[in-house]
């Protein structure tokens, strides 16, 4: 024998065992008896033996044909059981989804994506981890997610992209720093000499920022390098420096007067937030339906 016997076929000689005819067998499967008959013939062909005796009075099977569904049964219950959990996986894909996003994304924009999710699909669970920009690339190759959501100037190696929203990063300062007062903006060359509090490596703001400096022959040499938007709010609040984040993550703070917006003259600090996932697959129903609900607010969508 050279290929492997047809299953549905066994399943049909199975059912025809039991049924005690084709045309019962046929019926409880779903197909026509001439193409009962058909698939039994391409059995018989495939192993090389008569499996069924047709008379005038019914079908029934040789001894032959008995051994064949007594030697198929475990492969077919476990054929069903494979099939039942690759059922049962595909529903909790279906239902469950697993989402990884840039601190930035998931402090202050996910939130209302996840609640208009929720409003229209309320069956959908979503677990969220976050990270920075290269940490979700990272989670990709582990297969730790479905969905990712990073900020950036490119869609990462290996993966496909959606840009969801358009956000900007804006220099702000506590409301004593010299910066505050100022009345025409600062220069990249002013920003880049500055004490700055800033991202970490990785992080897509912090490449934003390190772009933006790059196109003007300038580096980065932060003095306080922090792992969050929060705590980079907390220290420009207390003082140690000017602090470069996404400009939704401080609109609150610089309503309420807590810290000052510095306009920069002559740096392009504006950046795309993609959804991302592996190039080689397709979002899932549940990622399909989160990419529907993202609304991002004081951001313009593609």
């Amino acid at each position: 024998m050279t290929q492997w016997p047809d299953l549905d076929g066994l399943a049909l000689l199975a059912a025809v065992a039991e049924a005690g005819s084709i045309s019962r067998a046929a019926e409880g499967v779903g197909i026509t008896q001439p193409a009962a008959s058909l698939r039994l013939k391409r059995l018989e062909a495939a192993l090389g033996l008569t499996l069924l005796e047709r008379t005038t009075s019914g079908t029934r099977l040789t001894p032959e044909g008995a051994a064949v569904v007594g030697w198929a049964a475990p492969a077919l219950d476990a054929t069903r059981e494979l099939i039942d959990g690759a059922r049962l996986l595909a529903s909790r894909r279906r239902h469950h989804l697993r989402v990884a996003a840039s601190l930035t994304v998931a402090e202050y924009l996910l939130p209302a994506w996840l609640s208009a999710l929720h409003a229209s699909d309320p069956d959908i669970a979503v677990s969220l981890h976050m990270a920075n920009s290269y940490e979700v690339e990272e989670s990709f190759s582990r297969r730790a997610i479905d969905l990712g959501f990073v900020e950036g100037a490119r869609v990462p190696p290996g993966l496909q992209g959606r840009t969801v929203a358009h956000d900007e990063l804006v220099v702000v300062v506590a409301p004593d720093h010299p910066w505050a007062h100022r009345r025409r903006p600062i220069d990249a060359a002013a920003l880049a000499r500055a004490d700055i509090v800033a991202r970490e490596a990785g992080s897509g703001t912090r490449e934003v920022l390190e772009r933006a400096l790059a196109r003007h022959g300038l580096s980065l040499s932060p003095a306080v390098e922090l792992a969050s938007t929060t705590a980079i709010k907390a220290a420009v609040a207390d003082g140690i420096g000017a602090g470069v984040v996404g400009r939704a993550a401080v609109t609150r703070e610089v309503a309420e007067g807590r810290l000052v917006a510095v306009a920069v003259a002559d740096l392009d600090l504006r950046r795309a937030i993609r959804a991302v996932w592996p190039r080689a697959t397709s979002l899932s129903p549940a990622g399909r339906r989160l990419l529907a609900s993202v609304r991002a607010p004081g951001a313009a969508r593609d």
